[in-house]
């Protein structure tokens, strides 16, 4: 099936920012019935290859083929007609409107140039059933987990009955059971005959699902083949162009201090009656299957949401925090697993997002020294390894790049406690390791490192304990050797079912 006649192409594209090359000459070819993978590391051209195929994007050079003929004129609207559908990793649903509206949303059925709600409604029942949404139709966006608004988003794009279908890391916010339906999904849209790209950095999962992989390196296809016979580390080889290091860094010896955090019965959200302490030094690792209450236990800590407790000490003071300022001021940061929504301010430069928190702070303050400002944001670029002008717009920067400045704009305000929200979703290899780093670093000096983690190897790998959690409480506490996925993962399920204090 993977011989017939290709459905999309992108034939030798240029694609240039800013004056600086981002696709040079980059070829693929999706057919009907193959799985086709996209790999390369943070800034490879993945995203703008996916805008191109998509019509968000014109090519400087080159040409985008669309059953055999080349497109003179490509924009969204003519992609969607054509049948090209995109799931985003960054999800574009309205949290104001319900299942239903946010899957319709632009394709609503008509009869008689009205809402044909009867088959808005037998069509939305389908695809939820696809994907296994079992929620309400007429249930809020906004009030689902990350993991089930990922589900919706993926809802969507079946809606319009697609041709192609392009995948940019579906999983990377999703349960196992989930990720479970949407592999099964795919299997069955191969088998009909959709073309579908798919772009993850969980590499197993890639040679799980995928047939043939196009792989990219700083804007340039370094290799075009079958999957078969390839393993996890031909693929980092492919990506990188040497062996495959140690993704995580080797543990290393610290001095665990000071408690940093003692709770007792704390409660926020969906989280009920957790006992919790942790200390400077340590990574402390959150884990659960999604949407367990591990979300709402850093935001309850970090003053985001009302929170309650039998006793509290957070950084050397009695009670919790009620707001983010309090939070900030006493030495806690915060960083969301949303980075576009929540961390950071695309629009704005890239200087501005990472002076934004040590901005607030100098505004309190009554001070600004733009001396001062101008080093530091060159201090902290050359320790991201971001190179060119920093007066872009930090949107303008791949997703590993614009994660390591939402993870690096806390540092000029030195925080001792950092809560991070899935920091690696999303990211390619090479920046994943740079953030691990990152973390080591941090707890080295003292800090203490709050870990949620939907990616279980990064809990076992990192953590110096991991506290797991099931429907809002913690149900287990590993320590050292006890710490492994198959502990994780049965105390998540229920296997081993039996509480623990923190």
């Amino acid at each position: 099936m993977s011989d017939r006649p290709p459905l999309l192409e992108a034939r030798q594209v240029l694609k240039g920012f800013y004056g600086n090359p981002v696709l040079k000459g980059v070829s693929i070819t999706l057919r009907p019935g193959r799985v086709h993978a996209l790999l390369g590391e943070n800034g490879a051209g993945k995203s703008t290859l996916i805008n191109l195929l998509s019509g968000a994007l014109a090519p400087d050079g080159g040409e985008i083929v669309l059953d055999g003929k080349s497109l003179t004129r490509f924009s969204p609207d003519l992609a969607r007609k054509a049948g090209i559908a995109v799931v985003q990793q960054e999800l574009s649903l309205t949290p104001e409107l319900s299942i239903a509206e946010n899957i319709g949303l632009g394709a609503y059925p008509r009869r008689f140039g009205l809402v044909d709600y009867q088959e808005l409604q037998r069509r939305v029942a389908e695809v939820c059933g696809l994907v296994g949404l079992t929620e309400a139709p007429d249930t809020l966006v906004g009030d689902l987990a990350l993991g089930r608004r990922q589900m919706v988003e993926i809802a969507k794009a079946l809606f319009r009955r697609p041709r192609v279908l392009i995948l940019d890391e579906p999983t990377s916010s999703l349960s196992g059971h989930e990720a479970g339906i949407l592999a099964g999904l795919i299997g069955r849209l191969c088998e009909e005959g959709l073309a579908l790209l798919y772009i993850s950095h969980r590499l197993n999962e890639v040679r799980a699902l995928c047939s043939h992989v196009t792989v990219l390196k700083d804007g340039v296809v370094t290799a075009d083949q079958p999957l078969a016979g390839v393993d996890a580390e031909g693929l980092v080889r492919l990506m990188v162009g040497r062996e495959a290091g140690g993704l995580f860094p080797a543990r290393t010896q610290r001095s665990i201090g000071e408690e940093r955090i003692h709770l007792r019965g704390f409660s926020a959200g969906m989280v009920r009656d957790v006992d919790f302490v942790a200390r400077s030094g340590e990574i402390v690792g959150i884990g659960g299957l999604v949407g367990q209450g591990q979300e709402d236990f850093l935001l309850g800590l970090y003053g985001a949401m009302p929170a309650s407790a039998r006793s509290a000490h957070l950084c050397g003071r009695s009670g919790l925090f009620t707001t983010v300022g309090a939070a900030n001021d006493a030495g806690l940061a915060y960083v969301p697993a949303d980075r576009k929504k929540e961390g950071l301010i695309l629009p704005h430069s890239i200087a501005s997002n990472l002076l934004l928190p040590s901005l607030d702070l100098q505004a309190r303050r009554g001070l600004r020294d733009s001396g001062r400002e101008r080093s530091l944001v060159a201090e902290l670029a050359r320790r991201l390894t971001i190179k060119g002008d920093t007066e872009r717009p930090v949107q303008a920067l791949s997703g590993g790049n614009q994660q390591k400045v939402a993870l690096a704009k806390w540092l000029p305000l030195d925080p001792s406690v950092l809560l991070l929200n899935d920091p690696t979703r999303g990211v390619d290899i090479e920046t994943k390791r740079e953030i691990y780093l990152m973390l080591q670093g941090f707890a080295a000096d003292g800090k203490l490192v709050i870990l949620l983690s939907s990616d279980t190897p990064e809990l076992v790998h990192l953590c110096d304990r991991v506290v797991v959690f099931s429907e809002g409480r913690a149900v287990s506490a590993l320590e050292g050797d006890a710490i492994s996925e198959e502990a994780i993962v049965g105390s998540a399920m229920g296997v081993s079912n039996r509480e623990v204090a923190a």
